[in-house]
C-alpha cells in the first residue's frame, strides 16, 4: 500500500515543480504584463467614456431634455412633469443613461378624478449612443423605481390613459428605422391600479419586481416579463370581492402580441400564486371598443387553498366544504372589462378517492367530476342565481351507506335546489357505527333504494329533501330501543310518490305473532319536515293470531332528552317524526289473546297519538257473546292508563269474569254466577303488567244476567240464613238480575240492584266495598217467589213481587265482614258518606 502511495506521489511533485518553473519564467512574465496594460487601458477608456459622456450630457443637457420632453408630449395629452434630470456614471454602458427624478404624467380632467396616472421617485432611461450622438432619442430600456400607477376608467366612459395619442399608421415611406422603441422595462417596488368603474373592476398590485425584455418584428413583438407582487386586489366585480386578495403572485409570463389581431396572448406555467403552482392561459383584446379577456387556469390543489383564491360571494360558500386530499381543477374565465358585473365562469374538477366534509356530514371514499357555471341558462347572465354546480360520476359513502348519483345539480346558488337521482345498495348493519343517538340497531338486512331527490339548500344545510321512488329492505331484524321492540325477517317495500308514502305489505313477526301491514302516509313529504305531530300514518294490519300483551311495550314512553338548539340530524328527524306521527290502523284480527280472554273476528280502528293508544269502533267475539268497545290507554311510567266504554252482548259472565281476573273482586268468585250478561260500562283506571290494578276503576256500570244463577253467593247466602232458614240460597236461579252502578276505586255505588229468583227477590241501594265501608239497604219481600218465573208476561211478574210482608234490612261493614241487621237506609248519613 505504502509503494503504490509513493509512485503516485511522485509524478504529482514533478507536476507541480513544472508549473513552478513556468510561472517564474520571463516568457510568462512578459505576457502578464501586456495583459494588465490591456486591462488598465480598458478601464482607462470606459472612464474616458463615461467621462466624455458626461461632458457631453452637461454641455447638451438642455437640449436632450428638451428633446425627452418633446418625444414625450408628442405622445400625450396632458402634463408631464420632472423635478430634476440627471446622468448616471458608467451605468448601463455602452448606453448613456438618465435619471428622471421626481416624475408626474397626469391628464387632462385630473382635476376632477384626481387620480394621478404615474408618480414615481425615479426613471432610468438608457439611450442608444449613436443614435443620441445622431440628434436622436432612441430608448432601449426604461427603470421605474418606487413608483404608483394608477389606470382609471370613469363611468361614462373616459380613462385617464386616453393621455397617450394615438399613433399614426406608418406607411412604407414614412417607416423610419431609427423610430423610438422600448426593447426592456424593469420595474421595482411599483404600486400599479386599475380601476375600471364602468365594469366595477379593481385590479391592485404591489410589484416588487418586472422585467421584460422584448424582442420585435415589425409592429408584433413578444417578451418573457418576469412578475413578483403581491395582489392587493383582483376583482372582476368588486361587488362579488377580489380574487386571490392578499396573495403573492411570482412567475416568468410568456408574451406576445399581434398588431394585426390587436390581441395580447399570455402563458405561463409553474405560476406561484401563494404556495400553489399553476399554469395559466391567457388574452387580452386591444381593439378600439374592445376590452374582451379570457383566462385559464390548471392547477393541481388543496380545496381549502383553491377556495381561497376566489372572490368573496364564491369562498363563503366553499368554505363550508372542504376536500381532504388535493384536486385536479381547471378554471376558465372569459368577459369583457367594460361590461358590467362578473365575467363567465367555468370550473372543472376531478375528485379521486377522496373525503369531503359537509355540513351535514363526512362523505368518504368520494369520487366525481365537478363542474361550476355562473351561466347555467346562456341567455340569463352570470349571477348568483344563474350559477350551478353539476356532479357526475358521484359515488361516496356518508355514514357507511354507499350512495350513487349518476348526475346531481345544484342550481340557483341564492337560493340553491339540488336535484338528481340515487341509488344505493347495502347491509343494514353498517347503519349502526354512526347511529350515535343509539335509539335502533340492526342485527341483519338488506336495502336497495332508487330515489329522485330534490331538496333544498339553506344555509348550506340539506333541507326538506323530497323523494319519488323505491326502498326495497329485505330479511331486517331490529332492536328499537326507546320502545324496547324486536323485530325479525321483515320485508319492506316504500314507495315514494308526489302525494304520499306508501308501505307495500309488511310481514312483521314477534316471538309467537305474525302481523301482515301495509299503509299510506298522505302528504308524507310536507309534513315529515314541518309538522309531524300532524302526519298521519294510515295501516292495514291483520292478525291471524296475536297476543295484546307482548305488544304493550309500543305505547311505552321514551326517556326525554335534553333539546338540542343545533340542526337535528337525519337520525334524530326520523325518530322526531316516529314518535310524533299520528297513526291510524284498521285492524283485523282471527285471534286475539289478553290474559285469559280469548277474542275472535275483531276489528277495530287504532290511533297512536303521542304514545297514547286510541282504539274506536271495536268488536270482537269471545265467550258467546260480542263486545263492542272504544278505549284510550295511555303509559304513566311503568303501569298505563286506560278510559273504556263498551258494550257487552250476551255474553257468558262466568268466563268473562274470569277472563278479566273478576275485576278485582274478592267477595265473590266468578263460580258464584252463571248467565248471559248484557252491559255498558264506562270507566278508567290502571293496567300493571297487563292486570287490572286492584281498586283503580272508577265510572258507571249499567249490567244485565239474563238465564242466569247465583251459586253460593255469600250476601245472598247471609240473607237467605237470617231470613230464609228453609229456602235454598245457595243455588238460586233468577229470571232478573241487573244493575246500575257507579265505580268509585274500592268503593261501588249501587243506585239500583234487582234481583228476581227461584228463592227470592230483592232491591238494594247504597254502598258495595270491596274492602271496608260496606253499607246497603236491602228490601227483600217474604213471599216465596219460587213460582214467578212460570208468569207469562214481565208486567205480571211484576205486579205480584212486592206483595204480603216485606222486610227492610241492612248490609253493613262490620270489622271487615258483612253484616246483616235490621233497618232502612238513612238517606242523610249515606248522602254524607257518599
Amino acid at each position: 500500500m505504502l509503494s503504490l502511495m509513493l509512485r503516485k506521489f511522485v509524478p504529482m511533485t514533478a507536476t507541480l515543480h513544472r508549473i513552478k518553473n513556468f510561472l517564474q519564467s520571463a516568457g510568462f512574465k512578459k505576457y502578464a504584463k501586456r495583459f494588465g496594460y490591456f486591462v488598465l487601458g480598458l478601464v482607462a477608456l470606459v472612464l474616458i467614456a463615461g467621462a466624455g459622456l458626461s461632458i457631453y450630457f452637461n454641455r447638451n443637457k438642455t437640449e436632450i431634455m428638451a428633446k425627452i420632453n418633446t418625444k414625450i408630449n408628442d405622445n400625450i395629452n396632458g402634463d408631464f412633469h420632472i423635478g430634476d434630470f440627471q446622468y448616471k456614471f458608467l451605468t448601463g454602458l455602452p448606453n448613456f443613461t438618465v435619471a428622471l427624478k421626481d416624475v408626474e404624467l397626469k391628464d387632462k380632467q385630473w382635476k376632477t378624478h384626481k387620480h394621478t396616472l404615474l408618480k414615481t421617485k425615479e426613471i432610468e432611461v438608457r439611450l442608444n449612443v449613436w443614435s443620441l450622438l445622431q440628434k436622436e432619442i432612441n430608448i432601449h430600456k426604461i427603470l421605474i423605481n418606487d413608483a404608483q400607477i394608477y389606470l382609471y376608467k370613469a363611468e361614462n366612459g373616459y380613462s385617464n390613459s386616453d393621455i397617450f395619442k394615438p399613433k399614426k399608421k406608418k406607411t412604407p415611406e414614412t417607416q423610419s428605422d431609427s423610430e423610438t422603441t422600448i426593447d426592456e422595462i424593469d420595474l421595482n417596488n411599483v404600486h400599479f391600479i386599475l380601476d375600471n368603474r364602468i365594469g366595477h373592476k379593481l385590479f391592485d398590485f404591489d410589484v416588487a419586481s418586472l422585467k421584460s425584455k422584448v424582442d420585435y418584428d415589425g409592429d408584433d413583438w413578444k417578451t418573457d416579463v418576469f412578475l413578483d407582487t403581491q395582489i392587493g386586489s383582483l376583482a372582476f366585480n368588486t361587488v362579488h370581492g377580489s380574487f386571490a386578495k392578499q396573495k403573492r403572485l411570482k412567475g416568468t409570463f410568456a408574451v406576445t402580441y399581434s398588431a394585426e389581431r390587436e390581441k395580447i396572448d399570455v402563458k405561463t406555467e409553474g405560476l406561484k400564486i401563494g404556495s400553489d403552482s399553476f399554469d395559466i392561459v391567457a388574452f387580452f383584446n386591444l381593439a378600439k371598443g374592445s376590452a374582451l379577456f379570457g383566462i385559464n387556469i390548471s392547477t393541481t390543489i388543496l380545496w381549502q387553498n383553491a377556495s381561497n383564491l376566489l372572490s368573496a360571494n364564491i369562498s363563503s360558500k366553499l368554505n363550508h366544504f372542504n376536500l381532504k386530499k388535493e384536486i385536479d381543477v381547471n378554471c376558465d374565465i372569459k368577459g369583457d372589462f367594460n361590461a358590467e358585473g362578473d365575467p363567465r365562469i367555468v370550473v372543472q374538477a376531478e375528485v379521486h378517492n377522496n373525503e369531503l366534509s359537509i355540513p351535514d356530514g363526512l362523505l368518504t371514499d368520494c369520487n366525481f367530476k365537478g363542474i361550476f357555471t355562473n351561466n347555467f341558462k346562456p341567455k340569463e347572465g352570470f349571477s348568483d342565481a344563474n350559477s350551478a354546480v353539476i356532479l357526475t360520476r358521484f359515488s361516496a359513502k356518508y355514514r357507511n351507506v354507499p350512495l350513487k348519483i349518476a348526475q346531481l345539480s345544484i342550481n340557483n346558488l341564492e337560493k340553491p335546489l339540488a336535484t338528481g337521482v340515487v341509488n344505493s345498495d347495502f347491509d343494514l348493519p353498517v347503519m349502526n357505527e354512526e347511529n350515535t343517538e343509539k335509539w335502533i340497531h340492526f342485527t341483519e338486512g338488506h336495502a336497495t333504494l332508487n330515489l329522485k331527490f330534490q331538496f333544498d339548500i339553506v344555509n348550506l344545510y340539506i333541507t326538506k329533501p323530497r323523494f319519488i321512488g323505491n326502498v326495497d329492505v329485505k330479511n331486517v331484524s331490529f332492536h328499537f330501543i326507546p320502545k324496547n321492540i324486536h323485530a325479525e325477517k321483515i320485508n319492506v317495500k316504500l314507495q315514494f310518490t308526489q302525494e304520499a308514502l306508501i308501505i307495500n305489505k309488511i310481514a312483521y313477526k314477534n316471538k309467537n305473532n305474525t302481523i301482515f301491514i301495509d299503509g299510506k302516509i298522505n302528504n308524507f313529504l310536507n309534513l315529515y319536515y314541518d309538522a309531524p305531530e300532524k302526519m298521519v300514518v294510515n295501516w292495514n294490519i291483520y292478525c291471524p293470531s296475536i297476543d295484546v300483551r307482548q305488544f304493550m311495550g309500543v305505547l311505552a314512553t321514551s326517556q326525554k332528552k335534553k333539546v338540542n338548539t343545533k340542526k337535528p340530524s337525519m337520525s334524530q328527524q326520523l325518530r322526531n317524526a316516529i314518535e310524533k306521527c299520528v297513526v291510524d290502523i284498521n285492524l283485523k284480527a282471527d285471534k286475539i289473546t289478553y290474559n285469559k280472554l280469548t277474542a275472535t273476528n275483531t276489528k277495530a280502528v287504532i290511533q297512536m297519538i303521542d304514545s297514547r293508544l286510541v282504539i274506536k269502533n271495536g268488536s270482537l267475539q269471545t265467550c258467546g257473546g260480542s263486545i263492542n268497545f272504544s278505549t284510550t290507554l295511555s303509559p304513566n311510567g311503568k303501569n298505563y292508563n286506560f278510559a273504556s266504554n263498551a258494550q257487552v252482548n250476551q255474553v257468558d259472565i262466568t268466563q268473562f269474569l274470569k277472563s278479566f281476573n273478576n275485576f278485582g273482586i274478592k267477595s265473590f268468585t266468578p263460580n258464584n254466577i252463571r248467565g248471559q250478561l248484557t252491559s255498558n260500562t264506562d270507566m278508567t283506571g290502571m293496567i300493571h303488567n297487563g292486570e287490572l290494578v286492584p281498586n283503580s276503576t272508577h265510572g258507571s256500570l249499567n249490567f244485565k244476567v239474563s238465564h242466569g244463577a247465583l251459586i253460593n253467593f255469600e250476601p245472598i247466602v247471609k240473607i237467605g240464613k237470617f231470613a230464609f232458614p228453609f229456602r235454598d240460597v245457595k243455588n238460586i236461579t233468577f229470571s232478573d238480575l241487573s244493575g246500575n252502578c257507579k265505580l268509585r276505586g274500592e268503593l261501588v255505588d249501587v243506585n239500583k240492584l234487582t234481583i228476581s229468583s227461584s228463592v227470592l227477590n230483592l232491591d238494594a241501594e247504597g254502598i258495595y266495598s270491596f274492602g271496608r265501608g260496606t253499607n246497603m239497604a236491602l228490601t227483600i219481600p217474604l213471599r216465596n217467589s219460587k213460582d214467578d218465573a212460570k208468569l207469562a208476561t214481565k208486567a205480571e211478574r211484576d205486579a205480584v213481587r212486592d206483595r204480603g210482608i216485606v222486610l227492610h234490612l241492612l248490609a253493613v261493614d262490620d270489622g271487615g265482614k258483612m253484616k246483616i241487621k235490621w233497618g232502612k237506609k238513612d238517606k242523610g248519613k249515606n248522602k254524607k258518606e257518599k
